[in-house]
């Protein structure tokens, strides 16, 4: 049932999105990808071979800089929901344009090597990465919650998630390519690296200009009177089932992703006895996930988003089993893992999309629209993960017995291609048990919540914003 916290709507979606509009939103994230990629591939070696600090210590910076990040975005999401005073160019937009160049900055700073004492580093190290996980959350808080402000269109909002995951690759793409080959124009690495993140970050301010340009926010609600004390506003979340569900089924999910990331060089290098895959790998991974991301809407028209997003998990499980059971052989391999990749492709872009359902629910559950809270407790699991995600890999090969730089026993090649399918496998399952019994808002349902909330709000004068 709907409470009566939330104001009166300002301004019905009414009209399908452009494709100008929905490529504009994607661009969005490759703008965040040419940022936040930059640290997720490039920072543990420049901290090891250009700032001079130990594995040890790089490790935990990402250790506990992510678990800040963590709860940087739940305050971000807070304090965007809890503002009062909006202006005319919306809630979550100026945060997109403000926050972009100091976004930038930030991410230059965090690649810079000065010339310092060893602990100075360290707490250089630590310091400018949980700055840029903060100047990160201020931008990309508002830019994922902007999805459900845009359209509540279940078509719509599918090629939103497809083209978001489409621009989430692209960066990944651009990075993967450029970065290294720019760092190696110049005899100085330190020169080459702050000119190579510098371009990166450039490019991603102009791409975020663009998103802010080009979108509009159509599902609008009156600003509040007054301010909702922020123990109420994560109070109510724990009434959004879905979004639970959806909570814990991307801490499983990414938490799969970014192990399976860790590992893949280790198994090509030992298992397969070739390392210089590793170029080949992404560019196939890369290349086959936009290609699923694209069929996104396509298969949510046809099954739903529910039923799209278990079959494309249930698509990489049985193509991670099959990978895990046959003999180790190069070609085997690649088939299998294009199945794979391409099945996780659709579900990996889905949770956009279903974070977006979520704030509706939210919203038609309780009363009160808040979309910073709800998806930054959605990020708040997923930066969880990717802490995990990148401390555990360490530990997993110490235990299975791996020795850096000599040949692996037959034992320790077993555990480490359990590492590279089992266990992202497992978890991916449990992921997929948890939206089957649990997951509750159906397609019925999430019709029958988009009508009452028109229902509700009909009859207000619409005003542009």
């Amino acid at each position: 049932m709907m409470g009566e916290i939330g104001g009166p709507q300002m301004k019905n979606n009414t009209n399908k999105l452009s494709l100008k509009e929905k490529i504009s939103y994607g661009l969005g994230d490759v703008g965040n990808g040419l940022m936040f990629d930059m640290g997720q591939i490039y920072l543990l070696k420049f901290y090891t071979d250009i700032l001079g600090i130990s594995s040890y210590v790089a490790g935990l910076v990402f250790l506990l800089t992510k678990i800040f990040d963590a709860f940087a975005d739940a305050s971000v999401g807070a304090f965007v929901d809890s503002r009062t005073n909006i202006s005319k160019r919306g809630k979550f937009r100026p945060f997109i344009l403000f926050g972009s160049i100091p976004l930038a900055i930030l991410t230059l700073l965090s690649f810079l090597a000065p010339n310092i004492s060893d602990t100075g580093k360290i707490v250089y190290a630590f310091a400018t990465y949980a700055a840029f996980g903060l100047g990160y959350s201020i931008v990309n808080i508002p830019y994922g919650s902007l999805a459900a402000a845009m359209t509540q269109d279940p078509i719509d909002r599918a090629s939103l998630g497809s083209f978001r995951a489409i621009g989430s690759q692209t960066s990944l793409l651009i990075s993967g390519v450029a970065v290294i080959p720019i760092v190696m124009l110049f005899s100085n690495q330190k020169v080459g690296y702050a000119v190579a993140i510098s371009l990166m970050a450039i490019i991603g301010v102009v791409f975020h200009y663009l998103c802010y340009r080009n979108t509009t926010e159509n599902v609008v609600r009156a600003p509040r009177k007054e301010k909702i004390p922020l123990a109420k506003l994560f109070k109510l979340l724990f009434s959004n089932r879905p979004l639970i569900v959806l909570c814990l089924v991307s801490l499983f999910m990414i938490a799969a992703m970014f192990l399976r990331m860790a590992v893949q060089l280790y198994y090509l290098e030992y298992n397969l006895g070739n390392a210089t895959l590793m170029s080949l790998l992404t560019f196939l991974s890369i290349g086959i996930s936009i290609i699923g991301s694209a069929f996104i809407p396509t298969f949510v028209r046809r099954f739903g988003k529910k039923k799209t997003f278990i079959i494309g998990l249930f698509i990489g499980i049985v193509a991670d089993l099959a990978n895990f059971l046959l003999p180790t052989e190069l070609a085997t391999f690649l088939i299998i893992f294009t199945i794979g990749s391409f099945g996780l492709s659709i579900a990996n872009g889905l949770p956009w999309v279903l974070v977006a359902d979520a704030i509706d629910y939210h919203e038609w559950k309780t009363g009160e629209r808040t979309e910073g809270v709800v998806y930054s407790s959605y990020s708040f699991f997923r930066k969880l993960a990717q802490a995990l995600a990148g401390f555990i890999p360490g530990v997993a090969l110490g235990v299975i017995g791996y020795v850096p730089n000599a040949q692996q026993t037959a034992e320790t090649l077993i555990g480490i291609k359990g590492l590279m399918f089992l266990v992202p496998l497992s978890l991916n399952l449990i992921a997929a048990l948890l939206m089957i019994f649990f997951y509750n808002l159906t397609e019925d349902l999430y019709r029958k919540i988009v009508d009452e909330l028109k229902k509700k709000h009909t009859g207000t004068n619409p005003k542009t914003v």
